[in-house]
């Protein structure tokens, strides 16, 4: 049997380092073992999935060293590799379920649904659909197809017993039926969900072994009962453990930058970073600390991962990235890597529009632009704070942009404008006053470039890390504010679109 392994992310939003860490996983079995890697765009979600992420995660993962065989960018046999490119594909083993017996039409409204959803929730119920359409008569169901009322396609799950299955690093799991809800397969805009999508995909792209993270063990059931109700064999389960905070909360950008970008931007090494990554839970037969991607394959051994919650640590990465140029790196590599990395031609000829009214002799440039080369920038409270605005109001600043700013499909100076004015008029504060904190936390110095221009040469994950991390200098935002600051956002975004 030829192993086939793939990774399959979903363009919505920055490139995940968890998205990375699965994807060296998959990439390390599948040379080890000298089988096929592939990549899938799983782009589904029409709302929220963009070009411009599917772009960035293929320019991360490439950065990093990680290729596949297959993929929307080179092909294969077995393409197209984008979802939203085989929707009839899914469409058909949708209908093939419901003629089956083994899925159902559902007419039921998101009101309905949420209004059920509350009501188990109040009487301590187990929430998930409650099988209102599961038997619908056949002419009640043609009555409401002539009416064109909408419904989306779900599966029939069982409701008693368990479901058993094997997992490569975790031995025999069981799960109760009742646990699993019926879930959607085909949206109303006859668009898979990722569990449909997914099962389908992996059949038919041959994919021999699915490694993903733990979140999806409690799918797993779902995936398990689609595959025999298709009368396919399934494939091998292995469920790796989440990447952790240093407080062991899963990572997430409150607490640490999760964006693959960020870590180029920082200037983090892609070699170190593949190689901490490749320490998350697995370790080499010597428990060498620094090894590289073709020493990982050689070694790789899926039976040495440790289950238990790798701790994704900054520091411990900056180490090992400071070994990593120190031993590898002669001085003549290091100032190309460096070249390449901020002192080049392309990114000076992108500042020095927004800096030559500014400068009268040459050595004006550096203290004008050194912020767009620096990582995290020496500030503390007190820079943030102005006699314009009180503690406060600094902290609501910080934070809805931060929030207006992770909504933009676009990054580009209009959007950031708008986004900047939004919440400057939401707060009722005349912009100039408005940009002051925010000013600081990204250029930290009371002389730059424009706010806005600023924030288009640093880039969506940088810009959003240092706002992030000056919020963090004024105290932060505890759950309970938190909850009052969302719904007075929430609220205005709301007004905004009426």
């Amino acid at each position: 049997m030829s192993i086939r392994t793939r990774i399959a992310p979903s363009p919505t939003g920055d490139p995940h380092v968890g998205t990375a860490y699965v994807a060296l996983f998959n990439l390390a079995f599948a040379r080890s073992q000298g089988g096929k890697f592939l990549l899938r765009i799983e782009d589904t979600d029409r709302q929220r999935s963009t070009q411009a992420s599917e772009d960035k995660i293929l320019q991360a993962l490439k950065w990093l060293g990680l290729h596949w065989d297959e993929g929307p960018d080179i092909g294969g046999k077995f393409g197209p590799y984008r979802q939203s490119e085989r929707s009839d594909i899914y469409r058909k083993y949708a209908c093939r379920l419901v003629e089956e017996g083994n899925a159902f039409r559902c007419f039921c409204s998101a009101e309905r649904i949420e209004e059920v959803r509350k009501s188990q929730m109040k009487n301590r119920q187990p929430v998930g659909y409650d099988g209102h359409c599961r038997n619908l008569k056949s002419c009640e169901i043609e009555r409401r197809i002539s009416a064109k009322d909408p419904f989306v396609i779900r599966m029939k799950v069982p409701r008693h017993g368990q479901c058993v299955f094997d997992d490569i690093l975790r031995g025999t799991i069981s799960i109760d039926w009742s646990q699993i809800d019926s879930q959607v397969l085909l949206k109303s805009d006859a668009m898979p969900t990722y569990h449909l999508a997914n099962v389908v995909d992996d059949h038919l792209m041959g994919i021999t072994h699915v490694i993903r993270g733990e979140e999806w063990i409690n799918s797993t059931p779902k995936h398990i009962l689609l595959y025999e109700y298709l009368g396919w064999d399934q494939p091998e389960f292995c469920h790796l453990p989440l990447l952790r905070n240093t407080d062991k909360t899963k990572l997430s950008k409150r607490k640490n930058p999760t964006s693959i970008l960020y870590y180029e931007r920082m200037g983090f090494l892609p070699e170190s970073l593949l190689n901490y990554l490749g320490r998350m839970g697995w370790s080499m037969p010597d428990e060498r600390e620094k090894f590289s991607l073709k020493e990982m394959f050689e070694a790789f051994d899926i039976s040495r991962i440790s289950l238990g919650g790798p701790v994704f640590d900054i520091e411990k990465l900056s180490w090992l990235n400071g070994v990593w140029i120190r031993e590898e790196f002669s001085d003549e590599q290091l100032a190309n890597r460096l070249s390449k990395w901020a002192f080049n031609e392309a990114k000076l000829l992108e500042f020095l529009p927004h800096a030559r009214d500014r400068i009268e002799i040459l050595s004006d440039l550096a203290p004008l632009g050194f912020y767009l080369i620096s990582g995290m920038l020496q500030i503390d409270r007190s820079d943030l704070m102005t006699s314009d605005l009180d503690e406060e109001q600094i902290i609501q600043v910080l934070q809805y942009l931060i929030w207006r700013l992770e909504g933009l499909k676009d990054w580009n100076r209009e959007e950031i404008l708008s986004a900047c004015n939004f919440v400057s008029i939401m707060m009722d504060l005349k912009l100039k006053i408005f940009l002051g904190p925010v000013f600081m936390a990204l250029s930290g110095s009371v002389v730059s470039i424009s706010v806005m221009d600023s924030m288009c040469l640093l880039g969506r994950e940088m810009s959003l890390a240092r706002l992030r991390h000056a919020l963090e200098l004024m105290g932060g935002v505890g759950k309970k504010k938190q909850k009052k600051l969302e719904k007075t956002f929430n609220d205005a975004v709301s007004s905004a679109l009426i």
